[in-house]
């Protein structure tokens, strides 16, 4: 077994959440002992209370499943119960100290114990969670964490996006990802410390917030220092009483209202990232210290263009599955990561969908720190019962919460074509659901846009999109290319058949984007597990057929914007502009010419023509001229 490293957190790209860290931290991935538990007899026979030899007589390594190769068991058949367990040293504790275990994410849910003693457990496949270990451990020497994870391969209830409950993958669905693949790691911490932390900022204002949650409420209040640089340079301190649990902090940036505004506001052509540090004090006794980072920047929408920082931008996607051939949704290195991130901007595309995953925080951080929009997106449920419902909305509300903060995320959306709800058409109850995943999501976070059900049978969205597989930019045209031909695409039946809205509603400014289409193919060989959308039989023809479609879209005064199906070949599903390996099937060059495109730069003629025409529309509108819709 490797022993702990403790690693200082200097470089954000080595933490596992890169927008919360602190000093030092202990890593704790690395090879863990391991044990199937088929007949689910461990909790009966306490594995958790006497780890031995005959127990977990096999060993993984952690943060991979043990269904893909890098976890060292490549096991892909249905286990729904797995345990884990290692030893750990911890530092003799000064004072009041606590001791923090963190888990990125275990699928799907997790039971803790440590030195034999239950510590916490926690259900959602995606999101984090963190347990106070300090009343568990010894005076010295090592310490032993055992986790049970359950993840049942056929429950249509639990959120599992696109993991196959077939013991095979078919169609457009991978294989399982099982208990923990994201990092494990531990931080020592004073008794009064920063538990979560929340950045928002008001350009018009010339502020940014910060919503910051202690562990608990000080016996009294303590100072909280906030400092925000942009290299070295002093753009903002304030030092505040802080008594309760949460508080909010204002801090104004004088030169976001100045001519220098334009220096400090984060874009995927300019990604400026503001340096944070948070430091609480209890008179001279230091406290806890976290650093942090905030991009400055605004996202919303206004007479069919998707706004950023109050000005509009086209959106050229890339749908990501996120899904690696030796590590399934782990990714299999940090590196990975960047380099996911460094590839979707050299194709030429300056925003990623994330699809039917949560993705790791620290692809969030590449995609901040290089620019790189991203669309957050809940893996959804199978089936529609109480029981799914209430599973959704406490993951979805985990990871909005977790993810507010990062300037790359500028759109979310809770479900995906229907998924979970499919009889959405013709159920008021699964349309409430839909529509209440809307108003939750801008509940906690009214800053973005949300989607309430991507693809078709929108109920509420501040975006309308469409997902739309034809093979030919002339059918691209006829859907999308002109007000008249938008219309009918909206509310007649749709691109396969399916109503994009569900009701009539007035557009109040929503743009209309093509968030799925493509998917274009190789011919599979006659033996192949294949699936796919389109085929093409030579690199020429896909390239043709490529740019027809991309260009038919790039081409439409109507659309806001486009995201191209998809990014790899992700197991049978063939249908990459890269290999599994991360490959181009075409030279880098000629995707990104596609999809930088020479006709949509938007023009300010254009956009001026537009809204003077989205406006006229407005005012002539038996109630007036739509509810603001600047956001």
């Amino acid at each position: 077994m490797t022993d702990p490293t403790t690693e200082p957190s200097t470089d954000p790209s080595a933490h596992p959440r890169p927008q919360f860290r602190r000093e030092t931290w202990t890593d704790l991935c690395g090879v863990w002992r391991f044990a199937f538990d088929d007949g689910d007899a461990g909790l009966r026979e306490r594995w958790f209370d006497a780890a031995s030899a005959e127990v977990f007589g096999r060993t993984i390594r952690v943060p991979y499943p043990p269904e893909s190769k890098l976890s060292e068991v490549h096991d892909p058949g249905f286990h729904p119960v797995v345990w884990y367990e290692r030893t750990f040293p911890v530092a003799p504790l000064a004072g009041a100290e606590r001791v923090l275990l963190h888990f990125g994410a275990v699928d799907y849910s997790a039971t803790v114990w440590v030195n034999g003693n239950r510590v916490g457990g926690h259900e959602g496949g995606h999101t984090p969670f963190s347990f106070d270990i300090t009343g568990a451990l010894h005076d010295g020497g090592e310490q032993v964490v055992v986790v049970r994870a359950e993840d049942l391969p056929t429950d249509a209830s639990q959120p599992r996006g696109k993991q196959c409950r077939s013991l095979e993958p078919e169609g457009i669905f991978y294989d399982r990802t099982t208990g923990i693949w994201q990092p494990v790691w531990l931080e020592t911490v004073p008794d009064v410390h920063i538990a979560d932390l929340a950045w928002s900022c008001d350009l018009e204002a010339g502020t940014v917030q910060l919503e910051l949650t202690l562990n608990r409420a000080p016996a009294s209040p303590v100072d909280l220092d906030v400092r925000l640089d942009l290299d070295g340079e002093l753009l903002a301190r304030q030092t505040v009483r802080v008594g309760e649990e949460t508080s909010r902090t204002v801090l104004a940036i004088p030169d976001l209202l100045g001519g220098r505004a334009g220096r400090l506001l984060w874009s995927p052509e300019s990604p400026i990232l503001v340096n944070a540090t948070l430091t609480l004090r209890d008179g001279d006794r230091p406290g806890d210290e976290v650093a942090s980072y905030v991009g400055l920047r605004s996202v919303g929408f206004r007479d069919g263009l998707f706004l950023l920082n109050g000005r509009p931008y086209y959106l050229r996607m890339v749908l990501e599955q996120g899904f690696w051939p030796q590590s399934h949704l782990a990714a299999p290195d940090a590196d990975a990561l960047r380099r996911e991130v460094e590839l979707i901007k050299e194709l030429g595309f300056t925003g990623a969908r994330i699809h039917q995953k949560v993705e790791d925080p620290r692809f969030l951080y590449w995609c901040d720190r290089l620019g790189l929009l991203v669309w957050g997106e809940m893996a959804n449920a199978f089936e529609f019962s109480t029981r799914a419902v209430d599973r959704l909305t406490r993951e979805w509300t985990e990871a909005v919460r977790r993810d507010r903060s990062h300037p790359c995320v500028v759109c979310w959306v809770p479900l995906n074509e229907s998924w979970g709800v499919p009889h959405i058409a013709t159920s008021e109850q699964q349309r409430s659901f839909a529509t209440a995943l809307y108003h939750l999501t801008r509940a906690i976070d009214p800053t973005r846009p949300v989607i309430s059900n991507d693809g078709w049978e929108h109920t509420v969205s501040d975006i309308w999109g469409v997902h739309d597989y034809t093979p030919r930019g002339a059918s691209i045209e006829e859907r999308y290319g002109s007000p008249e031909a938008v219309g009918r695409t909206l509310y007649g039946p749709g691109p396969g058949r399916r109503k994009v809205l569900l009701t009539e509603p007035v557009r109040e400014g929503q743009p209309v984007v093509l968030t799925e289409f493509g998917g274009l193919s190789y011919l599979p060989t006659a033996e192949a597990n294949w699936f796919g959308y389109s085929t093409v039989d030579t690199p020429e023809t896909l390239r043709a057929r490529f740019g027809e479609l991309v260009g038919a879209i790039l081409d439409s005064p109507e659309l806001a914007g486009f995201c191209y199906t998809q990014l790899t070949d992700t197991q049978q599903e063939r249908n990459g502009l890269l290999t599994e390996d991360r490959t181009p099937k075409l030279p880098v060059e000629q995707i990104h010419d596609i999809v930088a495109g020479p006709s949509r730069a938007i023009p300010a003629e254009e956009i001026d023509a537009y809204r003077r025409a989205a406006h006229q529309a407005q005012q002539q509108q038996p109630d007036g001229p739509a509810k603001g819709a600047a956001r």
